[in-house]
């Protein structure tokens, strides 16, 4: 947790001095300063008002000075370090120099309201990346703390770090799972919502596998571990989310940039503003240019922009992850931003990946009877088809005999004495069977059926979409993708049926994986397009790599995936991609909001101070004011909506 905080404070806190000096500091430490300094400043303008005699000269000096350090301090310390680092122009040195110069002047009130104002404005960036922390910090709160582990014939507490695989752990009521693991138990209920983002309970059975970081709703439940801590799923997506925020946008590596640039211009300028009217004004006075060079440097701070850039990515990070979509960086927001083309796997990703029973047909038999002789056939066979059929509920299986798996075919057995058939429709021929012709228009897979050399029927068989596909394609679409295409390995009958069930108008079926990568590389060549592949993360390794923007369905169970993909989607819901588009769009638009507001006032501001027409309040707006703003206009991340 440390690594995060660490890398939120030095990374979005325009490099604050607080920060600087104190990289686990909290805004706690930055409260009483401002109060004193606050409290100080108020009486001592309270006293400049009314010109009490004694408070003048020294005593007025001491006093302002007083109200100076406990803001201005952390500040000059932090300009210091950066000097002996060898990084001169900082905001800390702007800073520096201005109100250093404005005491030098006897402009004491300024100076302090400058110093403390950078402290408020770091009291509201302290709340804001706090609350857009929060999401990332949620997520981080799952990392379990003890396993109970089954050793010497007895429950014991351990470290989930000292957990080997294959050791067996129990889980009580309202307990994380502390490992990855394979359910021992009956069933379990288990809410996932940390991990995934969805708030409904997860009903798992036996043999299921179990992810660290759920927590068990129902009964003690045990598990048999597959994983040790490092690997499991939730320790890569901690490290994951934990590293996103290093990895930065072109916006923000642009802005640092530009920083280190424009700060020396600024102090530069500030010193022709000083000395150059002397050749030119024939009433110069050193003071009043000083002055206006002094509010020059306040209002070229650099401040707005460094802290409301990252701070916007980071927020948009936060509302992603807040909504079970993990971005393996700030840079992903930017480019899933400009996406326009968005190519999807069906298998895995639209559909379920599972086979079941779409249609179950027979003739001169009960169904209930029917299925009875199919399953007892099938029960012999380790054939994904066989798999969906056994999920058919039926109270008692009968016993078959005489089972052969016949090669390309099928199985044939005997139930009861009564030979059985169950297969394709070469079996069929092969025992001279005639098959009805409305079957010959149905693209799923068909399993056919001969009870005593009779034919009895038909089951078909299909991979079933997702419940949100097709509200998934109409989202994109409402979005603005108008290119959507969806690539199959299955047969084209069976993609293209499925592209027509979704209002997908370019599929392509009978696809190797190979051949996925020199479409989504086509289509690449063509400038017009930004491609995003959507896939499992299994099979489309490479075409993940490949694409503009990867985006692995279900990341929480694939290790590939991780790696892989840019963008990991947790809850294996295709119409999260639209989501984190829209995540992206909105992110990008308050970062330039943001650069915008700041770089729109600071110029009319810096051209009224130089002209000598803007004092130092005018100053402390265009800084810490326009800080405030672009501030609050990237909390507003926190509270959109993206449904």
């Amino acid at each position: 947790m440390s690594d995060v905080h660490t890398e939120t404070e030095q990374g979005h806190c325009c490099g604050s001095a607080h920060c600087h000096t104190q990289e686990e500091s909290s805004s706690n430490n930055i409260y009483l300063p401002a109060i004193i300094s606050f409290a100080l400043l108020i009486i001592g303008l309270a006293l400049d008002y009314y010109e009490l005699p004694f408070f003048k000269d020294y005593i007025r000096l001491i006093w302002f000075l007083g109200a100076y350090i406990p803001v201005g301090l952390p500040v000059l310390k932090a300009s210091w370090s950066s000097i002996r680092a060898g990084e001169f122009f900082t905001e800390f040195f702007l800073m520096s120099i201005a109100t250093l110069g404005a005491f030098a002047l006897g402009e004491y009130p300024e100076g302090v309201t400058v110093m403390l104002f950078y402290t408020i404005g770091e009291l509201f960036q302290d709340v804001a990346v706090t609350k857009a922390r929060g999401n990332i910090k949620a997520l981080l709160d799952v990392r379990p703390k003890e396993a109970f582990v089954y050793r010497d014939s007895k429950y014991i507490s351990a470290n989930p770090e000292q957990v080997g695989i294959g050791e067996r752990i129990q889980v009580r009521v309202g307990e994380k799972i502390p490992l990855d693991g394979i359910l021992l138990s009956n069933n379990a209920s288990l809410n996932t919502a940390a991990l995934t983002g969805e708030s409904k309970p997860d009903r798992m059975a036996k043999g299921d596998h179990v992810y660290a970081g759920s927590i068990n709703l129902e009964g003690v439940i045990e598990v048999e571990v597959t994983k040790i801590f490092k690997d499991s799923s939730i320790a890569r997506i901690l490290e994951l989310v934990q590293n996103a925020t290093a990895r930065k946008s072109k916006t923000e590596l642009f802005i640092r940039k530009f920083a280190k640039v424009y700060t020396p211009i600024v102090v530069y300028l500030a010193i022709g503003i000083t000395v150059l009217p002397y050749f030119f004004v024939s009433d110069y006075v050193f003071g009043d240019w000083l002055y206006r060079a002094l509010i020059f440097l306040v209002i070229s701070c650099p401040c707005a922009l460094v802290i409301s850039i990252p701070l916007g990515y980071f927020g948009g990070l936060g509302a992603a992850s807040k909504h079970g979509i993990l971005f393996k960086g700030a840079s992903f927001l930017d480019t899933i931003s400009k996406v326009n083309a968005v190519v999807m796997d069906k298998t895995g990703t639209l559909t379920q990946g599972v086979f079941q029973i779409k249609t179950i047909k027979t003739f001169q038999i009960e169904e209930h009877e029917f299925m009875s002789y199919v399953m007892a056939i099938e029960t012999k066979s380790t054939h994904p088809i066989a798999k969906a059929i056994l999920d058919y509920k039926i109270e008692q299986v009968q016993e078959a005999v005489d089972v052969k798996e016949i090669a390309g075919q099928g199985l044939s057995g005997t139930v009861h004495g009564t030979p059985v058939l169950v297969g394709n429709a070469k079996l069929m021929q092969a025992h001279n069977i005639q098959i009805p012709s409305e079957t010959q228009v149905i693209v799923e897979t068909v399993v056919f059926v001969a009870i005593n050399a009779q034919f009895s029927g038909y089951i078909v068989i299909a991979d079933a979409l997702k419940e949100d596909a097709k509200d998934a394609i109409t989202k994109l679409h409402e979005a603005g993708i108008r290119d959507i295409v969806m690539l199959s390995g299955d047969k084209e009958s069976i993609t293209q049926q499925v592209a027509s069930e979704l209002n997908i108008k370019t599929a392509k079926g009978g696809l190797l994986p190979e051949d996925k990568l020199n479409e989504v590389e086509n289509m690449k060549q063509n400038p017009k397009y930004k491609v995003a592949f959507v896939g499992d993360g299994i099979n489309d390794a490479p075409v993940l790599a490949t694409s503009d923007v990867g985006i692995a369905m279900g990341g929480l169970g694939s290790d590939v995936a991780i790696e892989t993909a840019d963008v990991i989607i947790q809850t294996d819901q295709p119409s999260k991609i639209a989501q984190a588009i829209k995540i992206g769009r909105s992110t990008r638009a308050i970062v330039w909001q943001n650069i915008v507001l700041a770089f729109g006032i600071k110029i009319v501001v810096l051209i009224l101070g130089a002209g000598g027409l803007a004092t130092m309040w005018e100053a402390v707006f265009a800084d810490v004011g326009v800080a405030l703003l672009a501030i609050l206009n990237a909390v507003r991340l926190q509270h959109m909506h993206w449904d």
